[in-house]
């Protein structure tokens, strides 16, 4: 998800080179070490290292087979010619990906179901689509933990989101199997997690599966013991062998076999790993360390940065390209220093252009706006249409701050875009925002199996039904289709690549992108360009209008103060540089709905998920969950930015509020930085604290800048002493990698430079103080 890591670039561009599902299966055994793994990690491993820098990936396959028990080999020749390889040469791991095609939409879901577990007393959207699973599932907790232990049973632990291709596709080929879900009821104690309501759970067992494996993903699936402490990990699997693929079924059996006959080799291998990530994974300040140049690693960042760049159509790395607003920012940031130098200038128009691209793209919905997950393809055209609210709100500020760069409009109106899908989309009347919409959905209402991306694409013939108008002017009997298909790119056959599609999900379809600027289309068809602008926004306007009446996707309806954070943010900027004065209501109205639904106030403290009820009202679970950093980190962001785009105290005031409870719940006051979740938590094997700038900003980047905001506010010196640590603890990622943290690079370039306080004069509603307030608001000013 996009500054990603090695590791979770690899998995995700194997996953969606031919929507490949992955599977991987692990004990603890483990065959590789990457480059950015530890020393401690790698001594926990069979490792091939040398191996891998002079086999050929067969070679490897056959080493990996040989280092698992011999109870767990499932046939090397025929597992190998029956699978698809990708194999990444540039690393010192690799990881095999297993392609899996997906099967049938399952059963009719209008019949009263036949199995109903306790997943139905859940709130999250997640945790409900598998409530009438055969598979005795228990939401993670104690009730739970307690029946592994009196059973002295294994659990089995999967990991999703509701909006999850590959975890829908594993639902309805295993999860509602009959025989798989008695195997799994029967043998051990299944646990389901919505890894967006239980972050913390993820990251922990994530790194399991990372460091054993090389990659990781979603589904994720884990085996524990009754301690919770992981021995085997992998991701989908699919139901039954394939040959002598294994299916699930395959592996629970012999899972079950080894729990019995040789549980001890299981357990110590595990703990082996546990023990090596415990080490492997400790951020801390060493004594006498200093925070890092920050000209160093700005410059090492941009290096790094440039070196990804795909000069074509922007980006990094080749596809799948993700938006990466993280790296663009930091761009930004750079150029703002190094305005007059050639470095500069060549990070502006890499930001510039790959926005523009962005935006011209498929992955950005020319017709209900927003942008999607990920293209699956390197010039943006076809995406993984899901929809996130992290994207949008970063994209928005993204956007934004381009304009204030360049001053062209074109960003603002991507800016303002993204909004109003918002907006319109993803909002509750409350205030707050959901989390995300699916990409699958039925093609009709007669539908009965979901396709990827049925709800926003378009075949050639439904074009010239709705716009069949004859253009007055242009030239010869030009229909309004006509001009319409050729700046988007639109064909008879489809523009879909058949690469990009191996399912024919979208064959025959086209996935509109803007081919032509406006200027060409209108000289193609001897029009003005403000005669092409009404024509193509009327035929947006009237395919929005069909799009209505589609099978919508699935909408989670999950409330997450972090994301509402991120999109707070996007809203109460994008309304102070455009002087917006609804935008920056709607923010307020963001920040009324925290307070109110995600703030404790008897408990003084966040929490991290509320939901939309079934009577349209917003409801807390049975048993709250507490919020985690992010939720903290994000929304003391969306403040400041609130407080400084209305300059109203209390938004100010709530922020010193949070970061306070923010400091006595997660500050680590032996090595400095902010664990991730409550380090006293007994169920979370790991106290971790988050490395890297990915789809989300690690939430100790975004807290880096917090604290010396809030110290220029409000005078608090020991925020900037904070932040100092905090950047000295993270120093080692920063000098060898910052490109893993050019949200955290931003922040050692503010302690450097220092932060500027603008100080405006006057009366709050005069129009002068509005005019010098709007003024400063326009420019860009990084460090202010």
């Amino acid at each position: 998800m996009s500054g990603h890591s090695t590791d979770s670039s690899l998995r995700e561009s194997a996953q969606r080179r031919g929507r490949c599902g992955f599977m991987m299966l692990r004990l603890g055994f483990a065959w590789s070490t990457s480059s950015a793994t530890t020393k401690h990690i790698a001594q926990a491993r069979l490792s091939t290292g040398s191996l891998l820098r002079k086999n050929s990936p067969r070679t490897l396959y056959n080493n990996w087979c040989s280092g698992l028990p011999k109870a767990l080999q499932f046939g090397q020749k025929s597992v190998l010619a029956s699978t698809r390889l990708f194999w990444d040469s540039s690393r010192s791991s690799g990881v095999i990906f297993f392609s899996m095609a997906s099967g049938s939409n399952g059963p009719d879901r209008s019949k009263t179901p036949k199995h109903t577990n306790r997943l139905s007393k859940e709130k999250s959207s997640y945790l409900l689509q598998h409530a009438h699973n055969p598979v005795d599932w228990y939401p993670w907790g104690q009730e739970a933990f307690d029946k592994a232990k009196s059973e002295d049973k294994p659990i089995f632990l999967s990991v999703g989101y509701s909006t999850c291709h590959w975890c829908h596709v594993m639902e309805r080929e295993s999860f509602e199997d009959e025989e798989i879900g008695k195997i799994l009821s029967e043998n051990f104690v299944c646990i389901k997690v919505d890894r967006e309501e239980r972050p913390d759970v993820d990251k922990v067992y994530m790194t399991f599966v990372q460091a054993t494996s090389g990659g990781g993903g979603w589904p994720m699936s884990v085996w524990l013991t009754p301690d919770l402490r992981p021995f085997i990990g992998g991701t989908y699997f699919p139901p039954r062998d394939s040959g002598r693929r294994p299916g699930l079924k395959t592996v629970l059996l012999r899972i079950i076999e080894q729990w019995q006959s040789n549980r001890e080799t299981l357990e110590s291998s595990g703990e082996r790993v546990l023990e090596a990530l415990r080490k492997g994974t400790e951020i801390s300040a060493s004594p006498g360390e200093t925070l890092p140049s920050s000209p160093d690693v700005a410059n090492r960042c941009y290096q790094q940065l440039a070196h990804s760049y795909e000069e074509e159509y922007g980006g990094f790395r080749e596809a799948p390209k993700f938006p990466s607003p993280v790296n663009l920012m930091f761009l930004m940031s750079f150029w703002a220093v190094n305005r007059a130098s050639s470095e500069g200038a060549e990070a502006l128009r890499m930001v510039l252009h790959t926005l523009r691209m962005m935006a011209l793209g498929g992955i950005h919905d020319h017709v209900a706006q927003g942008f999607h997950r990920y293209s699956t393809d390197s010039s943006w055209h076809v995406p993984h249409f899901e929809k996130m609210l992290y994207d949008q709100g970063q994209l928005a500020v993204a956007y934004i701050t381009a304009y204030q760069v360049s001053g062209e409009c074109l960003f603002a109106d991507v800016a303002r875009d993204v909004l109003l899908y918002v907006s319109r989309d993803l909002s509750d009347k409350s205030g707050g925002f959901y989390s995300a919409e699916d990409a699958d959905s039925f093609p009709t209402v007669e539908s009965t199996e979901k396709r990827e991306g049925a709800f926003c694409v378009w075949t050639a013939g439904e074009i010239r039904e709705l716009l069949p108008d004859i253009v007055k002017g242009a030239t010869g009997a030009i229909t309004q289709a006509n001009i319409f298909m050729h700046h988007y790119g639109v064909k008879e056959q489809g523009n879909v690549d058949p690469a990009q599609d191996p399912h024919g999900e979208l064959q025959g379809q086209n996935v509109l992108i803007v081919r032509y600027s406006v200027e060409l289309t209108a000289a193609h068809f001897s029009i003005s360009v403000d005669r092409l602008s009404e024509l193509l926004s009327d035929a947006r306007a009237k395919l929005a209008e069909v799009r209505k009446a589609r099978p919508p996707p699935h909408l989670d309806t999950k409330m997450l103060a972090s994301w509402n954070g991120l999109m707070l943010s996007g809203f109460a900027r994008v309304g102070a540089v455009l002087g917006d004065k609804a935008l920056l209501e709607r923010a307020e109205r963001a920040a009324c709905f925290l307070q109110e639904h995600l703030w404790d106030e008897e408990g003084q403290r966040i929490l991290h998920s509320c939901y939309r009820g079934d009577n349209m009202e917003v409801e807390q679970a049975a048993s709250p969950i507490a919020g985690f950093l992010d939720d903290y980190a994000f929304v003391v962001c969306g403040l400041l930015d609130l407080f400084e785009a209305t300059q109203r105290v209390h938004w100010l005031q709530w922020a010193e509020e949070l970061q306070l409870r923010q400091d006595q719940l997660f500050w680590d006051s032996q090595g400095s930085g902010y664990f991730c979740s409550d380090p006293s938590d007994p169920t979370l094997l790991l106290a971790l604290k988050q490395d890297q700038d990915g789809a989300e900003p690690s939430a100790n980047s975004v807290s880096a800048m917090n604290l010396l905001r809030l110290s220029h506010l409000t005078g608090r010196q020991d925020w900037i002493q904070r932040s100092q640590q905090l950047l000295t603890a993270f120093s080692d990622r920063l000098i060898k990698v910052p490109v893993a943290l050019p949200d955290m690079v931003r922040s050692v370039m503010a302690q450097h430079y220092t932060l500027k306080q603008i100080v405006i004069c006057g009366q709050p509603d005069a129009e002068d103080t509005a005019s010098l307030i709007s003024c400063v608001n326009s420019l860009f000013l990084p460090h202010k």
